[in-house]
């Protein structure tokens, strides 16, 4: 008669070489970029994979137009682009280490 509980270690092994899997994806995460852009390049935005903006630039004739609450929307389009851009390219790295399963909470 085989040993019901030997499946489960091999469940439990597979899970723990996918858990330090995702921790190295994490651990990476911070040195992936993506960048957004808005206001037709008035303004680009740069994120890591781990949701962080860690750049904007602004081109200088932005701000001599002296609209703010117009460079403010731009500045906001760019980094919901940036962000979108890093949870994306996140997601579809989640699914490799993951087998394409859905994992709620992951990301």
């Amino acid at each position: 008669m085989k040993n019901p509980f030997g499946n489960m270690a091999n469940i439990m092994k597979q899970a723990q070489a996918m858990q330090q899997q995702m921790a190295k994806l994490q651990e990476e995460a911070a040195n992936k970029t993506t960048t957004g852009t808005a206001g037709g390049g008035t303004v680009t935005v740069t994120a890591n994979g781990a949701m962080q903006l860690v750049g904007i630039s602004i081109n200088p004739e932005a701000v001599k137009a002296e609209d703010v609450e117009m460079l403010q929307d731009v500045i906001l389009a760019a980094s919901n682009e940036a962000l979108r851009k890093a949870h994306d390219m996140m997601a579809e790295q989640m699914k490799a280490v993951t087998g394409g399963m859905n994992m709620p909470g992951l990301l």
